[in-house]
């Protein structure tokens, strides 16, 4: 396992963190991206309190989000400044839960977290969301000719799943938190950084698959947990704000036919060391691509810019050096170990 935070995240997150120390309120503690994010927060001086259903070592309350005692007690005890919400139940998720059980921590435990911020006068609020929700079921088909391009102005907005909905949902009542009461909000829609293997698709085997992914619709988690600090930072001076998190495509619009006819092609002009690289290692790029994430928008509002993006898997492969994204096959949400 990679460690939880490494010299140039840390010197990235003091370059872009507030000077003044926040008690914060962080869920989804124990999770992928809390295991990141917290030491990140804890080595900026701020204090945290992590929140989660189950145990890590940075999670101070085992609890739910969708307890609504339980979350007016910590605000009343902790009087937090900022809540970074990371919390949520997930894609995978859908086959081990119930829909109600989706709308209880995705919709119910946000609207929880933004009344008591708003009771208890925090000053800022930043919300863990997904590109996930962006994905029709027309994308999802292929139905296009060409590489959909997204951005935050894609839309109509029509996702797919329960899991989608809810985060969808969720975003919504941060957009209106901000308009009703002024409470500073930002919105993440992150593109994927978990370890696992993908759990629909199994052939390129996974990490041949994450590195792939870095062309169109992936980030590290160090990237991510960047990001956050970046928007916790930014909250008061935005007010409101929604921004996709990804790894900067190498692409631009104009190459979204080629990318669904022939995206290697593509590739190897851009990267010509590409396919011999990938082929030493039993890899292969992909033969089509048939959407892409693009990132612009929180580099020109926030001034963020993920660190590690294709060429730096390159890099690696180039150097014989270890891959600058984490792939574990066997990790297993915290929540679920005792299932």
């Amino acid at each position: 396992m990679r460690e939880a935070i490494d010299g140039r995240a840390l010197a990235y997150a003091q370059s872009c963190a507030s000077p003044r120390i926040m008690r914060i309120l962080l869920t989804g503690s124990s999770g992928w991206l809390g295991r990141f994010l917290a030491p990140m927060l804890n080595s900026l001086g701020h204090r945290v309190t992590g929140l989660d259903v189950a145990p890590g070592p940075y999670t101070a309350v085992i609890g739910s989000v969708a307890d609504q005692a339980l979350v007016d007690h910590m605000f009343e005890e902790h009087r937090f400044d900022a809540v970074i919400h990371g919390g949520a139940l997930h894609k995978p998720d859908i086959v081990r839960y119930p829909r109600s059980a989706f709308v209880d921590i995705n919709v119910t435990g946000t609207l929880n977290l933004l009344e008591a911020a708003v009771r208890y006068g925090a000053e800022r609020f930043v919300f863990t969301s997904t590109t996930s929700l962006m994905i029709t079921q027309a994308i999802r088909d292929e139905c296009t000719e060409e590489a959909v391009w997204l951005d935050e102005a894609s839309g109509p907005l029509a996702p797919r799943n329960i899991y989608g909905v809810t985060k969808r949902s969720a975003e919504e009542l941060c957009r209106l938190f901000h308009a009703d009461h002024g409470l500073p909000v930002i919105v993440l829609r992150t593109a994927r950084f978990f370890p696992e293997d993908d759990d629909t698709h199994a052939d390129p085997p996974g990490e041949n698959l994450k590195a792939n992914e870095f062309l169109n619709r992936r980030l590290s988690v160090e990237d991510c947990a960047r990001a956050h600090v970046a928007a916790l930072d930014a909250a008061p001076r935005i007010g409101w704000g929604l921004y996709i998190v990804s790894a900067p495509p190498p692409f631009t619009r104009d190459d979204a036919a080629r990318l669904k006819c022939d995206a290697a092609a593509a590739i190897a002009e851009r990267f010509p060391d590409a396919p011999a690289l990938f082929a030493a290692r039993g890899w292969r790029l992909p033969a089509r691509i048939s959407r892409v994430y693009d990132p612009s928008l929180i580099e020109r509002a926030l001034g963020f810019r993920c660190e590690t993006d294709f060429e730096a898997v390159l890099a690696a492969l180039r150097d014989g050096a270890p891959l600058p994204f984490a792939h574990d096959p066997a990790y297993v949400p915290p929540k679920e170990l005792g299932r």
